[in-house]
Formats: C-alpha cells, sequence, structure tokens
C-alpha cells in the first residue's frame, strides 16, 4: 500500500483508516491515520481491527458495476454478503448491527429502515474506512462495527475533470442492462478549493444464473428498473494557519421507474404462483430521497488544543412497494405502502492534547432525530382485481407513531505510552437520551375507520422514555520486534431498538361500532430498554516487505434481545442473553512486482439462553452467516487482472430453518489507455443459481415461497471508461 499522510478534517472526528484488504504495497504501522480514538492517530495506536478500501482496487471493484454494500461485503471480513437487493437488512458485521455515515455523518436512524447503503453513487467516494466490533467512543448503533464512507474532495490547481461511462448486461435481452454515468468538476488554491459531481445509474431487469427474470421485491423493495442520482458538493477553505472550513452539501435519490410488477392473479388468487407481468402503475413508487448538509471546521491551536466541530442535518425519505394485508373479511384487506421520513440534526465537538507520553481527546455530542410515517391505502377494487398492478390511493393514514429522540454526550478518550512498547488506552462515555412519542391510532383500525366499517378507534398512548447510558472501552497494544503487534481490548456498545415496532401496539374490541383499546404498551409506564452490547477483543497485525496479515478474535455479549415477530413483524425487547464470538482475519502475500494472492475470513457463532441456561443457535433470519474470499491479482505499468472468489457458508438453528450459502466468482481486468483507463468485470463468472441470503430470509418472514424466491444474479458483463483530464 502506498504510503501517506491522511488529512483528518474532512473527516474531523469520525473517520477510520487503516490497512486495505487489497494491497499494492506494504505499509508500515507507523502510518498516520484517523481512527477510533476520533482525532489522528498511528495504526500502531488503535486497539482494534480496522481496514481500509481505497484506490485502484476499491475503483476496479465499483467500475466491475457493483453496488457499496456488495464491495464491502466482498473485502472487509467482518462484514456480511450483500442480500442483492435495495434493503441491507441482515448485512451486519460480527453478527450485530452497523453504524454506516458518510463524511461522519450518521445514515442511521432508530427506525430500521435497512437503507444505509442506497446512500451514495460510487463515483463520489474515495475511500471506505471501516472498524469491527462494538465502540463505545461513538455511542449509539456501532454495537458492531462503523463504516464510514469518506467523499471525493477539491484539489488545488487549474479546473480538473473527470468522467465515468459504464454499461453491465447479462444479455439475455434487452430489459438486462445497466447505464452508468459520471461526471465531476474540482480545482481551486491554496486558499479555496471544491469540487461538484453529478452521478447516475440506469437499471433494468436482473435475471437469474437460468437465464430467468429475478423476481421483483414487494417487500423491502429491489433495485430492477430503478433510476438513481447523486449531486455532491463540496468546498474547503484555509481561513489562516491555523482555521479550516469544509462545507458539503448532497441531494440523493434512488427510485423505481418501470411498469412491470407481479401479478398476483384477481382478489390474490394466483399468490401461490405469481407472475411477472407489465402494467404496473402506483401513486407511491418505492425510492429513498436524501438531502445532506455538513459543516466542519478545524482550528489547529485553540487554548493549547486542536479543535474540531461539526454540524449537520440529513433529511430522508423511504417509500416502499404496496403490499397486500390480508383480513378475514374482503372490506377489512388492503393494499398500502408506507413512506417514512427522518430528519437527523447533530452537532459534535472535539478538543484533542498531546502531552507527549500522554494524548487526550475530550467532547460533547448533540443530536435529534424526528421520525414520521404514512401508509397510503391503495382502491381496493383497482388493487384486488389487477392481481396487484394498478394502485390507486384511496387515503392516508399514520403508520407508525410519530416520536422524537434527542440526547447528549459527553466524552473522554486517553492514549498513554507507558514504555517503549506497550500502550495503554482507556475512554468513558457518557449519554443521556429522551425519546418522546405521541398517541397513535392501529394502522388497521385506521384503515376501517376511514372505509366507514367502525365509527371510531381510541389512540394507543404515547409517552415518553429516558436513557442514561455510560458505555467505557479499556484498551492495550503490545509492539513486538520486527513491526509485528498484538492487542486487547474492551468495549461496549448501545443503541434504542426500533421505537416503530416495539411500541406503537395495542389489542381493540369492537364495541358498538367503536374500536375500544382494551391493552397497549405504554412507554411512560414501561419504557422501551436499551440495548447495550459488551465486546472483548484480541488480535495481532503486521505489515512486512512480502505480505501483511491481520486477525482478531471476539467474544460479544448482552443480556437483552431485540427479536423480530414472524407473525406481526413487531419488534419485542425480551430478558434474554445473546453472544456472538469469532475469528476474523486477512492475509495478502506479494510474490513479486506483478503477482500477489490472498485472502480473508470470519467465522461466526451467534447463541442465545434458553430458559433452562442452555445456549442454543440464534434463528437464521437473526444470525450471520460466516464467509471467505479469496484472490489472485496479476499488474504491471498499465494493465492489472485480478480473480477473485467469495463464499458464504450454510447456518441452521435449533427450530430447523436453514439458510444455504453459496460460492461466486468476479474476474477483473483495468487497462490504461493513453488517455483515460478501461475496466472490463464478469461478476459471478460460472454463472451460479443460488438464492440470495435475504430471499430465504424473506420466505422465512413472510411465507408464500414463490413470491419472495429472489435468486441471485446470473453471470454479468460489464464494461467501464473512466478518465480525468
Amino acid at each position: 500500500m502506498a504510503v501517506r499522510t491522511i488529512v483528518p478534517w474532512t473527516v474531523i472526528s469520525l473517520a477510520l483508516t487503516a490497512p486495505m484488504v487489497a494491497h499494492a504495497a506494504s505499509q508500515s504501522l507507523d502510518e498516520l491515520v484517523v481512527v477510533g480514538s476520533r482525532a489522528p492517530a498511528q495504526i500502531s495506536q488503535v486497539p482494534g481491527t480496522v481496514w481500509v478500501l481505497e484506490g485502484e482496487e476499491l475503483e476496479q471493484q465499483f467500475q466491475s458495476g457493483q453496488d457499496l454494500k456488495t464491495v464491502i461485503g466482498k473485502l472487509v471480513p467482518s462484514m456480511d454478503l450483500a442480500p442483492e437487493t435495495r434493503t441491507n437488512y441482515g448485512q451486519n458485521m460480527r453478527g450485530r448491527s452497523v453504524l454506516v455515515m458518510i463524511d461522519g455523518v450518521s445514515l442511521n436512524g432508530s427506525r430500521g429502515l435497512s437503507r444505509q447503503f442506497d446512500s451514495i453513487d460510487p463515483f463520489n467516494i474515495d475511500r471506505i474506512e471501516v472498524l469491527s466490533g462494538a465502540t463505545a467512543i461513538y455511542g449509539g448503533g456501532s454495537t458492531g462495527g462503523i463504516v464510514n464512507i469518506i467523499t471525493r474532495k477539491g484539489r488545488e490547481g487549474d479546473a480538473q475533470f473527470s468522467t465515468e461511462l459504464g454499461a453491465s448486461s447479462g444479455f439475455n435481452n434487452t430489459e438486462d442492462r445497466t447505464f452508468r454515468v459520471g461526471q465531476s468538476i474540482a480545482g481551486g488554491n491554496e486558499t479555496i478549493k471544491g469540487r461538484l459531481a453529478i452521478a447516475a445509474q440506469d437499471n433494468g431487469a436482473m435475471y437469474d444464473g437460468n437465464g430467468d427474470p429475478i423476481m421483483p421485491d414487494i417487500s423491502q423493495t429491489d433495485l430492477q428498473y430503478n433510476r438513481s442520482v447523486d449531486v455532491l458538493g463540496s468546498t474547503q477553505i484555509r481561513i489562516d494557519d491555523n482555521q479550516s472550513l469544509d462545507l458539503t452539501a448532497q441531494f440523493y435519490r434512488s427510485r423505481y421507474e418501470g411498469d412491470q410488477g407481479v401479478w398476483l392473479g384477481p382478489m390474490l388468487s394466483e399468490i401461490n404462483d405469481p407472475e411477472i407481468r407489465d402494467g404496473f402503475s402506483s401513486d407511491r413508487d418505492p425510492e429513498t430521497e436524501r438531502y445532506m448538509f455538513n459543516l466542519a471546521y478545524q482550528h489547529g491551536d485553540f487554548l493549547g488544543h486542536t479543535a474540531y466541530l461539526q454540524a449537520s442535518m440529513r433529511n430522508e425519505e423511504s417509500a416502499f412497494h404496496p403490499y397486500p394485508y390480508r383480513r378475514a373479511t374482503a372490506p377489512q384487506s388492503y393494499f398500502g405502502a408506507s413512506s417514512q421520513e427522518t430528519r437527523q440534526y447533530l452537532v459534535k465537538g472535539l478538543l484533542a492534547k498531546d502531552l507527549g507520553d500522554v494524548r487526550l481527546n475530550y467532547g460533547i455530542d448533540l443530536d435529534r432525530e424526528d421520525f414520521s410515517a404514512s401508509q397510503m391505502i391503495f382502491e381496493n377494487m383497482a388493487a384486488f382485481s389487477s392481481g396487484g398492478l394498478v394502485f390507486d390511493e384511496e387515503f392516508t393514514v399514520d403508520r407508525y407513531p410519530d416520536y422524537r429522540v434527542e440526547g447528549i454526550a459527553a466524552y473522554l478518550q486517553a492514549e498513554w505510552d507507558a514504555t517503549e512498547r506497550l500502550q495503554l488506552n482507556a475512554g468513558i462515555r457518557q449519554r443521556y437520551a429522551r425519546l418522546e412519542m405521541e398517541d397513535f391510532v392501529g394502522t388497521q383500525q385506521a384503515v376501517e375507520v376511514e372505509r366507514g366499517l367502525a365509527s371510531g378507534a381510541d389512540a394507543i398512548p404515547g409517552g415518553e422514555s429516558d436513557y442514561d447510558v455510560t458505555l467505557v472501552n479499556v484498551g492495550a497494544i503490545y509492539n513486538l520486534p520486527e513491526d509485528h503487534q498484538i492487542w486487547a481490548n474492551f468495549s461496549q456498545g448501545f443503541e434504542i431498538p426500533d421505537p416503530g415496532k416495539v411500541a406503537g401496539r395495542g389489542s381493540y374490541s369492537l364495541t358498538g361500532g367503536r374500536y375500544v383499546l382494551t391493552d397497549s404498551l405504554n412507554i411512560d409506564d414501561n419504557p422501551i430498554p436499551g440495548l447495550e452490547t459488551n465486546q472483548v477483543e484480541l488480535g495481532w497485525r503486521t505489515y512486512q516487505a512480502n505480505w501483511d496479515a491481520q486477525v482478531a478474535a471476539y467474544y460479544t455479549w448482552s443480556d437483552k434481545e431485540a427479536e423480530t415477530n414472524r407473525t406481526t413483524l413487531t419488534v419485542d425487547v425480551v430478558d434474554r442473553k445473546t453472544r456472538d464470538y469469532g475469528l476474523e482475519g486477512a492475509l495478502t502475500w506479494y510474490a513479486n512486482e506483478q503477482w500477489y494472492v490472498g485472502g480473508t475470513g470470519h467465522y461466526v457463532r451467534s447463541e442465545v439462553e434458553d430458559d433452562d441456561g442452555d445456549w442454543q443457535k440464534n434463528v437464521v433470519t437473526a444470525a450471520s452467516l460466516p464467509n471467505a474470499t479469496a484472490f489472485v491479482r496479476w499488474q504491471d505499468n498499465l494493465t492489472s487482472v485480478r480473480l477473485q472468489g467469495s463464499r458464504a457458508f450454510d447456518i441452521e438453528d435449533d427450530a430447523g430453518d436453514e439458510i444455504d450459502g453459496y460460492t461466486t466468482f468476479d474476474l477483473m481486468a483495468a487497462r490504461k489507455l493513453p488517455l483515460g483507463r478501461i475496466n472490463v468485470a464478469v461478476t459471478n463468472l460460472l454463472d451460479e443459481q443460488y438464492d440470495t441470503v435475504w430471499g430465504q430470509r424473506a420466505q422465512l418472514f413472510y411465507g408464500y415461497e414463490e413470491l419472495f424466491d429472489f435468486k441471485g444474479q446470473g453471470r454479468t458483463y460489464s464494461l467501464t471508461y473512466s478518465v480525468d483530464y
């Protein structure tokens, strides 16, 4: 890997940088990076497992036509392989949820929408930084790890342009195609520089290894016939020798633009034998739309400290595909499509002080999130008689209770060089948060009131829950001779379970034509408990002239579990101990200047404790699949070729359910031209026919085996041309 110094400000205290999975040259442990202490540090100062994807290696992966979550899943061992749809539900790290950020701005929300990777076009990504495992330093949502996506920035000099054109197809028919285009302009001087870019992608249909069309996903939605646009602008201002300012703004939209849908037969008579047909139209189409603004300020000498300040705003709306809600009588049944809006505001301040053998980082985080959701109800006659193809709005009701989560957190992180070889790390984070939830009428009852089937319905009470959480981390790093290093750490993570699915539930009885509430979860009297995760990790890494390696073993446990009810798809928080333990690692060997080979692997086991105190396998709808990758690469001054394979291993639980794994191979080649560069790739090289992990989980969640039979995409050819000028 090329040795470089990373300027920390664009990610202030929130970026994570360390060795790449695939390397171009070796790197020193003394390389300066921005890592888990939320301020610049060397790799040798990080008591944890850190990965970075960047440079030509990352660019080649993206230009092979693979999306963001697929690339991360194949290159980061602790990350599950991608589910191959719009959702990243179940794509965990070390068996737990992952916090995803863009330039330090969180894409996670308290409502688990699982669309964090439907967020940015690869054309605008400079590098991706990953920290495996729970961390107390970043607070909520990071119980399994952190993925921070760093965007491309402007450079000094005259106007610099970049153009990228790409296309992918499996050549099954004219609808089997994807087109990509990106254009940027950048430039500036010592005082101010910037970049403005627009990137777009237009998808057609997708086909499996047998050449058959893949069933569209009417539950979480997929990316067939999807068009996305990503407009990203950034400006970096050097105020003086000590001060700098970074401004970033993004508009991102990813939306279904087709006319194909899933035909379920008149009155759902063929729901067990669905077909893909033309004629789909809806007043609410699946989409993700987001506006994001980020301001980052740095002062190099503020009262003897380096000061960092970040303020950001994210407004995101996610809409879903119309879905059939079947009830005992026809008037009570309906097709509905939800739209959920998250508005997030963050202010984060950090002071860093170097005292020689001791380094201190401390600061305050402020956050607020507002959530609302609606359910568009469609006219029954058109929806049911068309077999689920025509959706005209009848009315709109609430889907989940409106709520607000706001909080404040203070933290202190310290590093001490105890000896020339031993470094000790410790930190504490204290967070206070409040959840405020509005009253809410159950969606089914609201639908029947709107249709005149009931005169009214009681509201499920809202309320407030308070959280006062202390998280700690303790670590040690010992430097062995010849650039070998071992570390150990204990760290904690915390998250509030999905309020929309934990609360907002009630039991009703129809009395005198009115729905009367008989039972409900009142969070004033029954607060939603937070989920605290504890992790112990042991690791070793080295960077040698001809080989690099990193290995870590971990054990993670919690005293509570957020359990998804397969019947209602709501979430129950239960007092049940859970644990995940495993081993992750990567190895790269540089045979010579042209050849190198390597691989990654992750073994993970997820378990829950039963009523007798015995440990059982966690259900397959929640447990992660072990995985492994291997690659061989050849390169010279003009050409590079990479062959890689990925394997997801089978898992099963004690209830008899199982998820079947699969193996795919990808071949990628790049050639530098007199002007620009061309990339050619074949993904799923052997045209493997397999069921996606999400498809298998969806069948367990929803039933209807044929309707949720989501196959993996078959052999696909990609051609991309890129040029900087």
